[in-house]
């Protein structure tokens, strides 16, 4: 199988995931008046015949061990069930996050939710595999947070951020976190734990396990949504097929960082792979910035938390980088 043999092409690949985690939601940008619960059943498929895509494809170059076919064969049953479990964990984070931002907006959603799932994913990570120096990588993730925290401000002073907040959405947005951040350890244990499964494996599964769960998760919120009316499954068939097309588009960029990212943590460790993975929001500010124009007329303390998140988030970048090669 393909695996980075150097620092360089696993941080590239790193970077590569960050841009597909930033850049997905695009797609559903791209539909109007199509409901996420619906658009998100094509995107969970998407991701998961991406991953099985590239583990026959890059993840089978050969038929030694650790090719894919034959490491799922050799690999304990226990880890396949850890992935298949961090899969259904992170499919419910995900969907909560989506319905935190409709609740509550971006401001308050991205900087509570992904900070948090940040903190948890990392410190989790190293503590099952500690690679790389804690202290850089310590000071990197902090810089992240602040990031984040900055992204928020920055679209709180958007003059037409200007939403109420419960104690409901808060909630809400305090359990995506958490779940957002737990997936990364039981990758971890999969990865690291007896017979381990190659990242390839491990991608296959994460998203079979995301599917299948999408059955619980997506079925009781399209019953009992958090945002709009409940919906009937007949809907999603009588859906737009460009809601369709955008759907499986966006999960194959959702998967192709994911996988990537599982590539390259199989050199670098899952917390430091995990941790650059999310400066995902810089890529999604960026696009906002840029294409969608979420920043015209802002203020000027709009525009200065903008600049100083991008600051922040590329001094997290490399003080984490570099905690892998001084570890």
């Amino acid at each position: 199988m393909f695996v980075p043999h150097t620092f360089g092409i696993a941080f590239l690949m790193i970077l590569t995931s960050a841009i597909c985690w930033g850049s997905w939601a695009n797609t559903f940008k791209g539909v109007k008046n199509y409901r996420f619960e619906l658009f998100y059943w094509d995107y969970a498929l998407g991701i998961f015949l991406i991953a099985v895509a590239l583990a026959l494809t890059m993840g089978n170059t050969s038929n030694d061990a650790s090719s894919f076919l034959n490491n799922v064969r050799m690999a304990d049953r226990s880890n396949v069930n850890y992935t298949l479990a961090g899969g259904a964990v992170f499919n419910l984070a995900n969907l909560l996050l989506v319905a935190a931002i409709d609740l509550a907006g971006l401001a308050i959603a991205f900087p509570v939710s992904i900070g948090i799932a940040m903190v948890v994913g990392v410190v989790s990570s190293y503590l099952l595999q500690p690679q790389g120096n804690a202290p850089l990588l310590a000071a990197g993730v902090a810089c992240a947070v602040i990031a984040v925290i900055l992204d928020g401000k920055a679209y709180g002073n958007l003059a037409r951020a200007t939403r109420s907040v419960s104690r409901k959405n808060i909630i809400i947005c305090l359990v995506s976190g958490i779940l957002m951040g737990l997936w990364a350890p039981f990758v971890t244990h999969a990865m690291t734990q007896g017979h381990p499964l190659g990242p390839y494996s491990t991608g296959v599964f994460f998203t079979l396990g995301a599917l299948l769960s999408c059955f619980i998760w997506n079925v009781y919120f399209m019953r009992n949504p958090l945002v709009g009316e409940p919906l009937n499954f007949s809907e999603f068939f009588r859906g737009p097929a460009r809601g369709h097309i955008l759907g499986l588009t966006g999960g194959v960029i959702w998967g192709t960082g994911t996988v990537f990212n599982l590539v390259a943590a199989s050199f670098t460790g899952v917390a430091i792979s995990y941790a650059i993975g999310q400066s995902a929001p810089m890529v999604a500010a960026l696009w906002g910035v840029l294409v969608w124009k979420e920043f015209r007329g802002a203020n000027r303390p709009a525009k200065t938390f903008l600049a100083l998140m991008f600051l922040f988030y590329l001094l997290a970048i490399l003080m984490i980088a570099r905690a892998y090669t001084a570890g």
